[in-house]
This record gives structure tokens, sequence and C-alpha cells, in this order.
């Protein structure tokens, strides 16, 4: 597949996902406070790759056989993944985590609004992610009911204590902290806080679309083996831009890791080398999709996250 096909692809998904992320969202007055509506859309509706809930559909393309009931069945949890991720970035910026002011190119949310309304926006952001899960798509029958809590069970082990919230929690921990370990605990730590915080979410998201699009158990495990290489392919493409990026051209802040002695690849291993350990996860994640026959447009997104510049 082309990277034009690829752009075409994804940039359809994003128009998708855009008109149902704006069609979803409570809107006021019944539904929720006009303030805090403006400040959900204000990082909801900011752009972005929208990467997660492209995977969702991606993966239920791979193996719908691009039907189209797979990606209608699927966007709705594409569309709670977007919520979730939106959520953990407002909640990242603030002061007393990352202290970020650009997102997304543009002013953080908690500068806009406040921390107390940023708070709040996320935390509307995540408990609508799951009031999405539940209600939609709105179809009867016991299939279509498993799939949803399967895929909710999914999402909600990748988002919490176990996956995103956890890493999140680790990364804090070990901040800036005096590392007298062996490298190799010191990369061992690295990998687990990567799989929660990055890899946790993006696995989600490809499992969640083969299991909404009706994926055998064999399929679901593929694109889930996929998922982990993916993860970890792109956060370790993300630690390496934060050394050699702009924020122009990342839409937020440069250089912070090395900063506050952050744990990256970079700093273990070098610029080259992380870039080799990506490309050695790239590898992996096209020999499990190959394996289990699947292809569409989830090996492009792997090749895309690997020489991406932003």
């Amino acid at each position: 597949m082309s990277a034009s096909d690829f752009e075409t692809f994804a940039d359809g998904c994003r128009r998708d996902l855009e008109r149902a992320l704006a069609e979803w969202l409570p809107t006021p007055p019944e539904a929720c406070p006009e303030r805090l509506h403006e400040a959900m859309r204000y990082s909801l509706l900011a752009g972005g790759k929208r990467l997660r809930p492209v995977l969702v559909l991606a993966a239920a393309d791979a193996v719908g056989l691009g039907h189209p009931d797979a990606r209608r069945l699927a966007l709705p949890a594409a569309c709670a993944l977007e919520m979730i991720h939106t959520y953990s970035l407002i909640h990242d910026d603030l002061p007393a985590m990352d202290d970020d002011t650009l997102r997304r190119g543009r002013p953080t949310n908690h500068v806009v609004y406040g921390e107390a309304l940023a708070i709040l926006a996320g935390d509307g952001l995540l408990t609508e992610a799951f009031a999405l899960l539940a209600r939609e798509p709105a179809l009867d029958g016991p299939a279509i009911a498993s799939r949803k809590l399967q895929a909710m069970a999914l999402i909600g082990r990748a988002a919490g204590a176990w996956g995103m919230v956890g890493g999140q929690v680790l990364d804090l921990q070990w901040e800036g902290a005096a590392r007298q370990a062996r490298a190799e605990d010191d990369l061992a730590r690295l990998r687990d806080v990567h799989a929660r915080k990055t890899g946790a979410l993006m696995r989600a998201a490809v499992g969640a679309g083969a299991i909404m699009a009706g994926g055998t158990p064999e399929q679901v495990a593929a694109v889930d083996a996929y998922g982990v290489e993916l993860g970890l392919c792109f956060q370790i493409v993300d630690d390496v831009l934060d050394v050699e990026g702009d924020a122009s051209s990342l839409g937020k802040s440069a250089g912070k890791d090395a900063a506050v002695g952050k744990l990256t690849y970079p700093a273990l291993f070098g610029v080259e080398g992380s870039r080799q350990r990506a490309r050695e996860c790239a590898e992996r994640g096209h020999a499990a999709l190959a394996a289990a026959g699947l292809s569409g447009h989830l090996p492009a997104i792997l090749d895309w996250t690997l020489t991406r510049r932003q």
C-alpha cells in the first residue's frame, strides 16, 4: 500500500470521526453545563493525528475485509478511545503532572480554562467514553452485546490502573530519580512504563476494532501482538522526537524529557540505537499480521509510526 493510499484512508477516518465526536459529545443545556461542554470540546475537537481511533477502524477493516458494517460497528469504540486519550492529555498537561502549556499546537486546557475545570473536563470525557461504549452501536442481539462487553472490558483495563494510569504513576515515580540500577534494570522499567502509558491504549484500540468487527480469536490475538509492537515503536520514536524535534512541528513542547531527567530510550541507547530498536518493533509487528493473513491499512500505520516526524 502506498503512502498516498494510507493518507486517503486516514483522512476518510478522521472525517468520520470528527462528525461522530461532535454528534456524541454531550451538549448543553440539558446534558451538561455550557462551560464544561466548551472545555471538553476545546481539547476533543482540536484535531491531531487521531491515531488511536484510526487504529480501531483499521483493525475493524482488516478482520471485516472492508465490509461497511465493520466500520459502523467499530466507530463508537473509536470515538470512545479518542475521548479517553484526550482526557489523558488534559490531565498529563496539568501543573501537578507534566506541567505543559502547549498541546496540539495551542494552549493547554488548564491554561485556557483553569486547573479545576480542566480536571473536570478530563473526568467528563473519560466518563462519557464508557457511556458511549455501553450505548452504541444501538443494535439488539446477544452477539453485539457480547462484543460491546468485551470491548468495554479491554478498554477499561487499558485505561486504568493496570494500563495508562498505572504507567503515569510509574513515570512520575521514577522521573528525575537517581538511578543506581544496572542498564538492563532501567530498560525493564522503561519498557513497563511504555507498555502501560502508551502501548496499552494502542493495544486496546486494535483489539476493540477487531472485536467489534467480529474477528476470530486468532485474528484478535494477532492484532494484539501487532499492537504491542506498535505501541513500543510509537513511544521510542516519540522519545527520539523529543530530542530532535521542535515545538512548531510537534505541536507540544520539545526537550522536556532530558530537562527533568526522565528515563527514555535515547537516554539509554542514544538516538541511533533507539531508532534501531524501533525498526525491530516494526519487523515483529509486520510478522504478527502476516502470520494471521491480515493486511489492510495496519502495516502502513506501523510504517508511518516508524518514520513519522511529529
